[in-house]
């Protein structure tokens, strides 16, 4: 008689859990696309741009480096790491202060395994910081936000967890710009929230990812205001477009240095070290450079540009949605259409975000996915869909001191425009 492993084996803490979110919508989009259908993919999150020329020609000059490195990173690259962050952030680290990892989502992952707290994050927030606390086994706070505050984390609400047990330990992960809703927080409000933090010794968790592609350049670090309680996460997959070399970074404070040797124990017995051809190019990345600098300045103005288009035309649907002011997301809120919804059997985001793929070949990702109640009509939109590197050859036509316009974005950017005039046709027709 044939036996078989009972599934009753799997870790309880997994049971539950399938594919990340973000990778199961580009998984079903190129589906879908190798079945010869047209299809959109506002799914995953995923850098439109090529990786910068300088950095690619590193990667090939060190395609023969082949020795396993430190745990912590190239030392040469956490060097350039912490110059890049007082010159970049204003934050004054030393190489000793940061690690690399494979991917700043397995360093997050090794810090809520190593620091025995409860997790603080916002809804929405990225999909993947709630699941990594299931796994582990950590509590989940979630701080509910709203369209009227930006989606982003109010001071007071952090207060208010604290207080309740003002001794427990907690991380708490803010992401700005934000994924999933393109907002990112003012001075003010970090400091606000720096305050809260430092009261009540809550371990930040900051997730600067971002960061370099706010789209005025004008992005400012929690760090700043919390120097001695935040951790710093950046890495290359966003402003530089290589989140396929997975390469991501943490730098820490000195004071939570004994964090950075834990996570470091555990990834020898782990991940064991970063690939070596990918950390030493991203010295280069890391290091001033003037086409690297040019280049992220296109970036911004292509994104700011495009982001600010597709909002009117969502905000003219009758959407409610804010523009971004960093990354490349939307946030749109579907609420105004809860009638039509409701008349066509729509009891969910998750089933909204089913029905347009379905019948207009747009993929995006219900607000479900990143912690809002299922019954609410949000969905995150990754305005991603162009040729990244011909956009960038487009704007140097564009004088510096010219925000390019519809002809430019009709040009290079013109499925997503096509996408979203797909949204709203579809709006209106159900």
């Amino acid at each position: 008689m044939e036996k078989h492993f009972p599934k009753v084996h799997l870790n309880p803490n997994i049971q539950e859990l399938g594919i990340s979110a973000t990778v199961a919508i580009n998984d079903k989009s190129n589906k879908l696309r190798a079945e010869g259908k047209d299809i959109f993919k506002l799914g995953l999150g995923e850098s439109p741009f090529p990786v910068p020329d300088p950095v690619v020609e590193a990667l090939k000059a060190a395609a023969h480096e082949k020795s396993y490195l430190e745990v912590k990173g190239l030392q040469e690259l956490r060097e350039a790491v912490a110059e890049h962050h007082v010159r970049t952030f204003e934050i004054d680290r030393k190489p000793e202060d940061v690690i690399i990892g494979p991917g700043s989502k397995e360093l997050m992952f090794l810090l809520q395994l190593v620091y025995y707290g409860d997790l603080i994050i916002p809804s929405p927030s990225w999909v993947s910081y709630a699941p990594q606390a299931k796994i582990i086994g950590r509590d989940i706070n979630w701080i509910d936000t709203s369209y009227e505050n930006n989606w982003l984390i109010q001071a007071e609400e952090l207060e208010q967890i604290c207080f309740k047990d003002p001794d427990r330990a907690r991380l708490m992960i803010i992401n700005y710009p934000s994924n999933p809703t393109g907002r990112t927080y003012s001075i003010d409000q970090l400091k606000d929230l720096a305050g809260v933090a430092r009261k009540h010794r809550v371990v930040v968790l900051s997730d600067e990812i971002y960061g370099k592609l706010h789209h005025d350049g004008e992005h400012k670090s929690i760090v700043e205001f919390y120097p001695e309680g935040t951790i710093f996460s950046g890495g290359l997959s966003k402003w530089c477009g290589a989140g396929g070399w997975r390469l991501g970074l943490f730098v820490f404070p000195e004071e939570l240095r004994w964090l950075l040797n834990g996570i470091a124990s555990v990834g020898s017995e782990t991940f064991t070290s970063t690939s070596s051809p990918i950390q030493h190019a991203a010295i280069t990345a890391f290091r001033y450079n003037d086409d690297i600098e040019k280049y992220l300045i296109d970036e911004r103005r292509i994104l700011k540009a495009l982001g600010a288009a597709l909002t009117e035309k969502l905000q003219n649907a009758g959407i409610k949605v804010k523009c971004p002011e960093g990354a490349f997301y939307l946030f749109p809120d579907f609420s105004p259409f809860f009638e039509k919804f409701k008349k066509n059997n729509f009891r969910s985001s998750k089933e909204m975000c089913e029905k347009l793929l379905e019948d207009t070949g747009v993929a995006i990702l219900p607000g479900s996915d990143f912690g809002r109640p299922e019954d609410e009509f949000t969905a995150r939109l990754a305005y991603v869909d162009f040729d990244g590197r011909k956009a960038l050859e487009g704007i140097k036509k564009v004088p510096g001191n010219k925000n390019p316009g519809q002809e430019y974005l009709e040009k290079y950017c013109s499925r997503m425009l096509e996408a979203i005039d797909r949204i709203c046709d579809w709006l209106n027709k159900i």
